[in-house]
This record gives structure tokens, C-alpha cells and sequence, in this order.
């Protein structure tokens, strides 16, 4: 008996515009072999042995149920019935069709759960780097003596990394395949994670992170493009939503890990006082772990075969497509069941993109230089293409809905926890302590000082030796013939006071906390040097709550999301999701605690994930796959431009007002969900 795999041999003929496999018969279209297909006697599963195939029948055949395999061919005859009444469609229209029909054939199984784990891990590895910095600013500024204005363009930086890596990662995509920028952008990301634990100086650390946004921020546009042209379309809206939770899982394991591990400062070690390695360079390290994994499973996965397709290499496409099909048919039981595909149409592609200089050609710097330039080229040519006649108004309606979606989101991120600081210190400062005109004579400070304000006092002959002095402020005092030795203090001020003859022995009160002054025969010895940790806050533990229910918050969401996304539809969801988000954001002018406002938040958490999902899957199916992930990367990177703006004029008006940051977030969110109502709905579309 005939082999059955003997036809699957690449041929390609002379003036032929397809590649193709086999020879195909006088098949017209699809090399599909038909429904039934030769098999060895021997080669039936030990499932279905001794059974006869007449006598077995479908469940659902007494109920008028149709077989799901008679449901795909109804699709498929329409497909084709529709295409052929389409006049000009085109070869990537018969290529987009048969492509549909091939992952239908493949299935949804083991070979896709395991790509959607490895995935999720680069995304996962994507959330983490948005609270990276944030969680460890507050002792990094110490031991690095960061500024404000240092500690602003920190957070910022990493935006900046990450909307520069969306675009470049992105364009690359199309370019030299998912899977190869995937892993070049991991690697990226975790080098320069890793030095950056160990940057000792400003300067070093920044640059660090910058670069690691960059390499991370290619994690997005291609892992959506990536997943989806491995899924089915009856698949592809619910599995892309899953995939989203991701993102959550990774805020909740960098709210998880940095409360479990940076307030342990011991944890560590240091060289001298040159180099320091507390416990937030561990979360910084442990941060790096999801996209240590993800590189790791990326290696045991296969190259995107569409764009394999898209970009003739068709022997490469049938056998990655080979795989996924006895991988999904062998874990379902069923290993007898052949890859029926004989031969598939793939345009040529017309110019070889990439010009290859021969060895005798120039240098190798050369030849590096003019690939890297023709790869530029191309890569800007595909992002001015979504600008053309036939996605220029998608493009204009994507980005709209993009923008003030990331703007809202992002700027009420950064409000939402800096405003229950400020109630925090509000209320702090509110029981502040006040002392006025006392005089202390011959006394021993031997306690800790915390949230006082001393008006007019004289201290004569007195000795303040180790202790913590915390939001303790002098003013318009007198310090006569006193000692101070071993103080640690936290803002701590002396405003318009004279200090005679006073010693300060191994203090942090350095000449900056003495503001107007006199200073008479006042000595400093062995000041402390570098910047120490503040005294332990009692609000430390729940920002990091805060942020853990902020991203736990996103699970009912996600899950709601994902089970409608086929029945309601992404625009619905979209428009519906950013509408409901505008009005929870009103309901913050009735917000006078922190947890009315930590219940908001979780609320517009909750809310607003089911929009993400829907922006996310309908822009992987607006546009074709030689634009696919140039054009997530372009939106993505207009989403960081948008988290930037955002983050900056929300936390500007944090104690100032918030009716401006209500109804920007508001307006935005009303604004970017009617745009969403005009886009076209894609649940039912062939991915391009």
C-alpha cells in the first residue's frame, strides 16, 4: 500500500507564482486529500480496535445536533462560496482562507496550551516592569541619594524604554520573525535587569533600566501577534483574553515578591561603603525570573508559520504546521489521524527584502551596515503603509482608542496610590505633637522623637545620643553646649534657630536641615556618609496592598471578558467596558477616605481589563500579517507616550485638586469609548 506522507515533497515550478507541496491532483485551491485518507490495517488506535466504524454514532445525532466536523464543512463551503463570489481576491485572501482551514484541521490543544504558558511568561515579565521601579524607589532613593526630579525621570525612563522597544521590536517582527525578535527582546530585558541590580551610581542604574524597558517593550505587539496565528478563529478572541491575565499575574507577583522581600533591608550584603546590595536589588533580581522562563520555552517553540508563509518559506511553514497537528491529535488520543495537507498556496515573495552582498563584497561591517539600513528602511516603510488608503482610518481610530485608554489607566494608577498618601500624611500630620517655649536644662535625650514641632524651646547642656528623630521640626530655638551622637532622622528640620557650641558626632544632620540658622562655634564630626533608609513606615505594608488588590482585582474582568468575547463581540466590549470605567471614575468626587478610594480602584480595575482585552485581540485582527505586529508595536508605543503624559499630570495635581484628574480620565474614557463603537466587528473575520 502506498505511503501516505510520499506526496508530501516541495515542488515548485518555473512560472509558477505559489509554492507548493506534492503534486495535488486535479485539486483546485486546497491540497486537502479529502475526508477519508489511506491508512495502514495496523494503524488503528488500540482505542478504536475491534469496533466497527458503521456501528459507532455521534451523541448528539438522535438530538438533530450536527457533527462538529459537518459544522466545519458548512464553514468552509461558505468561506469558499463567498470567496469565489469576491472578485478580487487576491492571492493573500486564498492564502489568509487556506490558513484558516489548516489551523481548524490542527485543532486547539497541547501544542497550543504549551505556547500560551511561554507567552504568558513574556507578558507576565511585561506587567512586572511597570511596578518594578515603583515598588523600589523608596529605598533606592536612599541609597543612591536620588533628588525628586531623579526619582520623576526614573519612573518615566522606563516608559521611555518601553515605548521606543514597542516600535523597534514591533517593525522587526514583520520583518525577521516573531520568535527570533521575541527572543533577542527577552534577552535584552534580562541582562540589563540583572546589571542594574548591581548599579551602584545613579547614572549606571538608569541607563540600565532604560535599556531593560526597551528590550520588554517588544514583549507585547509580539506575543499577541505570535498566539494568534496559532489559534483558530472560533478560538482566537477567548484564548487572547486568557493570555491577558498574564499581565495581572505579573503585578501580583511583584506586589507579592517586593512585600516579602524589600523590607527585610538585611537581606544583602556590602563591600565596604562603596558597594551596597540590600534586599531591593533582590527584588530586582527575582523580578527578572518570568523572563528568564519565557526565554527558556522559547527555545522549544517554532517560528510563526504564517509568517514563514508570508515570507516563502513554505517547506519550513508545512512542517511547523505538521507538528502542531500530530502534537494536538496524539494528546487527544488519536495518533492515527493524518496531516491531510498536500500542498498550500503562498505568494512568492516578488524582491529579495533583505540585500545579500556576497563575501567578496565590501567588508563585514560593511554588509552589516547595509542589511541593518535596508532592514530600516522596511521597517519604516510597513509603519508608513498603516496610513494608506485601506487602514488609515482603522489606524486613526485604534490610536485614538489606545491614547485615552492608556491615559486614563496609567495617570489613574499613579493617582490612586498617591492620593491614599497624601491621606495617609494628612492624617498623619494632623496628630502632630506641639511644643512651645519649653526649656530643658542638663537632660538625656535617650528616646526617639517622632511628629513634633518645637516652637521658641531653649535646650541647654542637653545630650541627644541614639536615637530616631521622625517628622521632628525646631523652630526659632536655642541649642546651647549640647551633644548630639549616633541620630538617625527622617524629616527633620531646624528652621531659624541658634546653635551654640554644639557637637554633632556621626549624625545625618547634614547643613541642609539647618535653614536660617546661626551656627557659633558649632562643630561636626564624622558625618554619616551617603544616604540612609527612612525609619520604618507604617504605610509601606499597605501600598503594597493596594497594589496587590489593584492587580488581583483585574481577575473577574479578565474572566468575564474572555467568556463573552465571542458572544458579545470586541467593539461591544470596548465601548461598553471604557463607558462603565468614565462613570466609576465620577463616583471619585464622593471619595473622602482611603478605603472608599481603594474600593474604586479596584472597581476601575476590574472594569477596565475587559476594554484592554478587547483593544488587544481586535488590533491583532484589524490588520494583515505582514503588518500585524508593526502595528501593535506603533499602538503600544502611542499607549507609553500616553502612560507618560498621564502618570505626569495626574500625580501634579495629588493634593492640589482632584476634580481635573476626574474628569480628564473621564473625558477621555467617554471619548475613546465612542470611537470604539465605530470600528468594524472582527469576531467573524479571517485573520488577514
Amino acid at each position: 500500500m502506498a505511503d501516505p506522507y510520499q506526496n508530501n515533497v516541495y515542488h515548485q515550478g518555473g512560472g509558477d507564482t505559489y509554492g507548493t507541496y506534492g503534486e495535488g491532483g486535479d485539486q483546485e485551491g486546497y491540497g486537502y486529500q479529502g475526508e477519508s485518507y489511506p491508512q495502514e490495517e495496523d494503524a488503528a488506535s488500540d482505542a478504536t480496535e475491534g469496533h466497527d466504524d458503521e456501528d459507532q454514532m455521534y451523541e448528539g445525532e438522535y438530538q438533530g445536533i450536527p457533527h462538529p466536523d459537518e459544522v466545519k464543512a458548512a464553514q468552509r463551503a461558505a468561506r469558499a462560496k463567498a470567496r469565489q463570489a469576491q472578485a478580487g481576491a487576491t492571492e493573500l485572501d486564498e492564502l489568509a482562507e487556506q490558513y484558516e482551514d489548516i489551523m481548524e484541521d490542527c485543532g486547539h490543544g497541547r501544542f497550543q496550551w504549551t505556547l500560551f504558558i511561554v507567552l504568558g511568561l513574556a507578558l507576565m515579565a511585561d506587567g512586572v516592569e511597570c511596578f518594578v521601579v515603583g515598588f523600589v524607589l523608596p529605598s533606592a532613593e536612599k541609597d543612591m541619594c536620588l533628588s525628586n526630579g531623579e526619582k520623576g525621570m526614573l519612573g518615566l525612563t522606563v516608559f521611555l524604554g518601553m515605548m521606543v522597544g514597542a516600535f523597534i521590536w514591533g517593525g522587526m517582527a514583520d520583518k525577521l520573525g516573531r520568535r527570533k525578535c521575541l527572543i533577542w527582546a527577552l534577552t535584552i530585558n534580562c541582562v540589563f535587569a540583572f546589571l542594574s541590580s548591581f548599579a551602584q551610581g545613579y547614572g549606571f542604574f538608569l541607563f540600565f533600566r532604560l535599556i531593560s524597558g526597551i528590550g520588554i517593550g517588544g514583549s507585547v505587539p509580539i506575543v499577541y501577534s505570535y498566539f494568534s496565528e496559532f489559534l483558530q478563529m472560533d478560538k482566537r478572541g477567548e484564548h487572547l483574553s486568557w493570555l491577558c491575565m498574564f499581565w495581572m499575574v505579573g503585578g501580583i507577583y511583584a506586589s507579592f515578591t517586593a512585600w516579602g522581600i524589600i523590607p527585610h533591608y538585611g537581606w544583602g550584603f556590602s563591600m565596604g561603603t562603596e558597594f551596597q546590595f540590600h534586599s531591593w536589588r533582590v527584588f530586582v533580581l527575582v523580578c527578572a525570573l518570568p523572563a528568564i522562563a519565557s526565554l527558556v520555552g522559547l527555545m522549544f517553540m517554532p517560528e510563526s508559520p504564517r509568517f514563514l508563509l508570508e515570507n516563502a518559506k513554505h517547506d519550513e511553514a508545512w512542517m511547523i504546521l505538521k507538528n502542531v497537528h500530530d502534537t494536538n491529535w496524539r494528546a487527544k488520543g488519536q495518533p492515527e489521524k493524518v496531516f491531510q495537507v498536500t500542498h498550500i498556496k503562498a505568494p512568492k515573495t516578488q524582491e529579495d527584502e533583505f540585500i545579500e552582498i556576497q563575501s567578496a563584497t565590501g567588508t563585514a561591517i560593511q554588509r552589516w551596515a547595509v542589511r541593518t539600513l535596508t532592514l530600516c528602511k522596511l521597517v519604516l516603510k510597513n509603519v508608513a503603509s498603516l496610513l494608506g488608503p485601506e487602514l488609515r482610518l482603522s489606524t486613526l481610530f485604534m490610536a485614538i482608542i489606545w491614547f485615552t485608554m492608556a491615559f486614563s489607566y496609567y495617570g489613574l494608577g499613579v493617582w490612586f496610590p498617591d492620593m491614599i498618601k497624601y491621606l495617609q500624611q494628612e492624617e498623619y500630620e494632623s496628630k502632630v505633637k506641639v511644643f512651645h517655649r519649653e526649656r530643658v536644662e542638663r537632660f538625656h535625650f535617650n528616646f526617639s522623637l517622632e511628629n513634633q514641632i518645637h516652637r521658641e524651646g531653649e535646650y541647654i547642656n542637653d545630650k541627644f545620643i541614639n536615637i530616631q528623630m521622625k517628622s521632628v521640626k525646631f523652630e526659632d530655638s536655642l541649642f546651647e553646649d549640647c551633644y548630639f551622637e549616633d541620630i538617625e532622622s527622617t524629616e527633620t528640620m531646624f528652621e531659624n534657630c541658634t546653635i551654640r557650641s554644639t557637637v554633632f558626632y556621626n549624625t545625618d544632620l547634614y547643613e541642609e536641615r539647618f535653614i536660617d540658622c546661626r551656627l557659633e562655634n558649632t562643630t561636626f564630626l564624622h558625618n554619616k556618609k551617603g544616604c540612609h533608609l527612612d525609619i520604618d513606615k507604617e504605610n509601606d505594608v499597605l501600598i503594597y496592598l493596594v497594589s496587590f488588590l489593584g492587580s488581583l482585582a483585574v481577575l473577574p474582568g479578565n474572566i468575564i471578558s474572555a467568556l463573552f468575547m465571542e458572544k458579545i463581540g470586541r467593539v461591544k466590549i470596548i465601548g461598553l467596558s471604557m463607558l462603565i470605567s468614565a462613570g466609576c471614575t465620577l463616583f471619585l468626587f464622593l471619595s473622602f477616605s482611603q478605603a472608599a478610594i481603594i474600593a474604586w480602584q479596584c472597581l476601575f480595575c476590574g472594569v477596565s481589563v475587559a476594554a484592554w482585552n478587547g483593544i488587544e485581540v481586535i488590533t491583532v485582527e484589524l490588520y494583515p500579517a505582514s503588518k500585524r505586529a508593526t502595528a501593535f508595536g506603533v499602538l503600544n508605543a502611542l499607549c507609553k507616550l500616553a502612560a507618560i503624559l498621564g502618570t505626569s499630570i495626574f500625580a501634579s495635581f495629588v493634593g492640589v485638586t482632584k476634580v481635573v484628574p476626574i474628569l480628564l480620565s473621564c473625558t477621555a474614557l467617554v471619548c475613546g469609548g465612542l470611537v470604539a463603537l465605530k470600528l468594524p466587528e472582527t469576531r467573524e473575520k479571517i485573520l488577514q
